[in-house]
């Protein structure tokens, strides 16, 4: 089985890192950290170093000065699950879920997981089943389906569930298989451009200027972690979105925030300005919600030559789930986690993994693809975009290998979380929240901007110094 530093290793060299770059990181502690039969710590660790030395790089290009970064086991596994941390003016997190989130047995003896936190997914469940929001109403009418049949129609109504499936049984699937030609992080050049030189700052993305389209985890995590390191991000939402409050409070460090509506022409007009003056565009839509409105990765090539894109999806871009939506906690369901996990602990059902490991993961993996991508603009010019998935990162955790006895690692006790957390101001009060795990030497990551509620901030970018 790889150490920790071997997986970096091969991750750093994948994406076209320079292999001696490695012997600036210091990986500290041991495994296993969280109950869990899956390397999660190892896996948080590694992709939180992977963007850590992505920023080190960069800040060697820019001002020719090196610099060590250490990263911690413990403290990785603590920010991969920063929000279940978060206190908001010493106030714990809400209840996570909705109602009738969840597991549930079905007609044929298997099992399914609902995604009903946004008000449409719940909407669409409901006219599948026929049924009242109620788990116990819930249940009974998942008795009349089959698995299989049921996510198949409840995807084509617009909902977001997840058929647990042995890991057999996904890697036989046509899917799975199209999963397996592809790159963990892919790093592709679809235009040509010139350079563009760094701008003046004293932190690896000062000056660098990043739009982040996205919600929930994932993509709000590469956001915050740019935001970490210097950047100017703009959070783009809309009024009429739906949000989860607690992620916004968490992924909102950092970062300014704005309303754009982009159903309207004079949205696409003004996301049209922000895009011809940013450097990095980071969005988790499916693709054909973008490419509608004007915005696909060519789009955005020809508007603003050297643009870095980057493109989240919850089962990666080929194959014939490419267009499905998902959610980490689905996508665990889909491709055997939870039923490995259900089984290492000798129980008849799901078991979730201790931490949305695929999304925090997959989160500083598009960080640590936007930077390697910025770099290589920096260097030989062109546009770049940057593709990456859930369930690909669950391919490359799941292939990390398995902790025998891992599930009966304690989990951490509240003091052992006390060292890695801070106090921060906000718009919505008070924060105790994670601090970043990537220790720099010379450029220290912390967040210039505080958490502020949705649409704060006017669509306009700040001046460069």
């Amino acid at each position: 089985m790889q150490s920790p530093r071997e997986i970096l290793s091969d991750v750093w060299t994948s994406a076209g890192g320079d292999p001696a770059a490695l012997g600036a990181v210091t990986l500290t502690g041991e495994e296993p950290q969280l109950p869990s039969s899956f390397r999660v710590a190892a896996a948080a660790q590694v992709s939180i170093a992977a963007s850590g030395l992505a920023a080190a790089e960069i800040w060697k290009m820019r001002s020719g000065e090196a610099q060590n970064v250490a990263v911690d086991m413990r403290h990785a596994a603590v920010e991969c699950r920063s929000e279940r941390y978060l206190r908001v003016d010493n106030k714990p997190p809400p209840p996570a879920w909705d109602a009738i989130a969840g597991v549930y047995k079905t007609g044929d003896g298997r099992f399914v997981r609902l995604h009903t936190n946004f008000p449409h997914h719940r909407a669409a469940v409901r006219q599948v089943l026929n049924c009242k929001a109620e788990r116990e109403d819930v249940q009974a009418a998942l008795m009349k389906w089959e698995a299989g049949a049921f996510e198949t129609a409840a995807y084509a109504a617009g909902g977001v569930v997840a058929m647990m499936r042995p890991y057999d049984e996904w890697q036989a699937s046509p899917h799975a298989k199209a999963l397996a030609q592809l790159p963990l992080i892919a790093i592709e050049k679809i235009g040509e451009a010139a350079p563009k030189p760094w701008p003046k700052g004293d932190r690896p993305l000062a000056g660098i200027r990043v739009l982040d389209l996205s919600r929930v985890i994932a993509g709000p995590v590469a956001g915050r972690t740019l935001a970490a390191h210097g950047a100017d991000v703009m959070l783009i939402s809309g009024p009429d979105l739906p949000a989860i409050p607690w992620l916004t409070i968490d992924n909102g460090r950092g970062k300014l925030s704005s309303f754009v509506e982009l159903k309207s022409e004079r949205g696409c007009t003004t996301m049209r300005e922000l895009l011809a003056e940013a450097d990095i565009f980071s969005q988790g839509y499916r693709p054909r919600a973008l490419a509608a409105l004007g915005f696909a990765p060519d789009d955005a090539a020809k508007l603003n030559p050297g643009i870095v894109y980057v493109t989240l999806s919850a089962y990666g871009h080929a194959g014939p789930w490419a267009e499905r939506r998902g959610f980490d906690s689905l996508v665990q369901t889909a491709t055997g986690f939870n039923h490995a996990e259900g089984v290492a602990a000798g129980i008849d059902g799901p078991k979730e993994l201790p931490a949305q490991m695929l999304d925090h993961a997959t989160g500083y993996f598009m960080a640590f693809g936007a930077m390697m991508a910025k770099a290589r603009q920096a260097r030989e010019g062109g546009s770049w975009h940057v593709r990456v998935s859930l369930a690909q990162t669950g391919r490359w955790l799941w292939n990390l290998g398995r902790i025998a006895d891992g599930l009966k690692t304690p989990d951490f006790p509240g003091d052992a979380v006390q060292p890695f957390m801070e106090e921060l101001p906000s718009g919505f009060g008070a924060l105790h929240a994670v601090k970043p795990s990537a220790l720099m030497s010379k450029t220290p990551a912390f967040w210039a901007r505080p958490s502020m509620p949705l649409g704060s901030h006017p669509p306009r970018w700040p001046k460069k110094d």
